[in-house]
């Protein structure tokens, strides 16, 4: 149409390329604030939860690009 312009394909994919990265580190973000929210709970909670002391180490330990939901 008269008065409007169509993006060529490249910037419409740095647009999604953009939009893709800030959704994942966002996401790492998230991930990180949650492991060190399971690490600050107490045993009480934990059994709570089924999860035990050893359990928490072993997850927060992991970097956070490790992703197990792969969002």
């Amino acid at each position: 149409m008269k008065g409007q312009h169509e993006y060529p394909a490249v910037e419409k994919h740095s647009i999604h390329l953009v939009s893709d990265l800030l959704h994942k580190f966002s996401r790492w973000y998230e991930l990180h604030k949650e492991r060190e929210l399971l690490a600050s709970l107490s045993d009480e909670a934990l059994k709570d939860i089924g999860m035990s002391r050893a359990d928490v180490e072993f997850e927060s330990v992991k970097p956070f690009w490790n992703d197990p939901m792969h969002k």
